[in-house]
């Protein structure tokens, strides 16, 4: 799965938040091969082999709250490179996105500017541009269409990685992901399918491949109905290796969604129709 990039130049440390999360579960053991030692780091305690992992001497673990600005800067202190995964991964109330997924990457690109770290791999979101129909095709230079609080959260996201690029030189891949499970679970999903092996081949190019600025790239697999185009991110050389086909039978024997279901008519999903939240 790694290639020569990770193998002939891995970084002294690099840490992963959201380590504790759905995604954090399977890289903080497929990137173990990019770093002499991988710091790991949630809000909650990593279950599921994190005794092994803390007696291990290649890896560290750090509990770490993304909305508390010192916590994310002692965080930060040692790092070369960040995998930023950490934060709300699903729509929820503004109030509940505003600590971990707005405060939080901001205290992460703050922490990586006072500690010279110079390269963030951002987990962005397809929801980003989840209001596009799925009958359009779209590129990184699309203007964004976010559905969701949670989408507006990883578009800040991405404001940030040029800010701080334009200004600092720190440089980033923002991956807009689109869904990472062991298999797609409905119709929309055979488009938006990103395999795990995947996954991590995209971050590892995130990391090692120079002169990245801020780049923006769509993460999915080689599916059969693409809505993304990655011409504006051909310099990473991602060339997704696994493909939604082989489960299309099993997707295909569900129902239909209706005509007017978000899920079958918009990138994002039921995301553009979630909320709205603490109406009486």
């Amino acid at each position: 799965m790694t290639g020569i990039h990770s193998t002939q130049n891995p970084f002294n440390r690099l840490l992963l938040t959201g380590a504790a999360g759905g995604l954090g579960k399977v890289l903080r053991e497929s990137l173990k091969p990019f770093a002499r030692t991988l710091r790991l780091s949630d809000i909650t305690p990593l279950s599921a082999g994190a005794d092994a992992q803390q007696a291990d001497p290649h890896t560290e673990i750090q509990l770490c709250d993304l909305a508390d600005k010192q916590a994310v800067h002692d965080l930060v202190q040692g790092v070369d490179a960040i995998v930023h995964f950490g934060g709300v991964s699903v729509e929820h109330a503004f109030e509940d996105i505003l600590g971990p997924n707005i405060c939080g990457v901001f205290h992460i690109y703050e922490a990586a500017r006072r500690h010279g770290v110079k390269r963030v791999v951002f987990a962005s979101s397809n929801h980003v541009i989840g209001f596009y129909k799925q009958d359009e095709t779209i590129d990184a230079h699309s203007p964004r269409r976010p559905d969701s609080y949670y989408g507006l959260s990883k578009s800040y996201g991405e404001d940030l990685a040029t800010f701080y690029f334009d200004r600092y030189g720190i440089e980033t891949v923002s991956i807009r992901i689109g869904s990472s499970f062991p298999e797609p679970a409905n119709r929309r999903m055979m488009s938006t399918w990103l395999s795990f092996d995947d996954l991590t081949r995209l971050i590892e190019l995130s990391l090692f491949t120079p002169n990245v600025g801020h780049t923006v790239v769509y993460g999915a697999s080689a599916n059969r109905d693409l809505w993304w185009d990655n011409r504006f991110a051909a310099h990473l050389g991602f060339t997704p290796k696994d493909s939604s086909e082989v489960f299309r039978d099993k997707i295909e024997a569900q129902p239909m969604p209706a005509a007017d279901d978000p899920a079958r008519v918009y990138q994002g999903g039921a995301f553009v129709a979630s909320g709205p939240f603490g109406d009486n």
